[in-house]
């Protein structure tokens, strides 16, 4: 039991770690870029990942919601609408 409470409470933690593993000037740069398409997002969404960032939940203007995957120089090359 002690277990499974130790592997529920990583896995809810998990977006928390995400963000604090990135410093606040790329978080600034990040959500620089999502303001100039018109999208926002809390940084605690914003993961890394090898290549680079991946953004979850992203809303856009009109209501959207993407998910979107940018490279290590914050240049985007993939998103996916939800």
């Amino acid at each position: 039991m002690k277990t499974l409470v130790l592997i529920a409470t990583i896995c809810l933690a998990g977006p928390a770690f995400a963000s604090s593993q990135i410093d606040a000037d790329t978080v600034a740069k990040i959500e620089a870029y999502l303001a100039s398409i018109e999208c926002q997002m809390d940084p605690d969404d914003i993961e890394v990942e090898d290549d680079g960032f991946e953004l979850d939940d992203v809303i856009c203007k009109g209501g959207l919601q993407f998910d979107i995957i940018l490279d290590k120089d914050l240049n985007e090359v993939a998103r996916r609408a939800e």
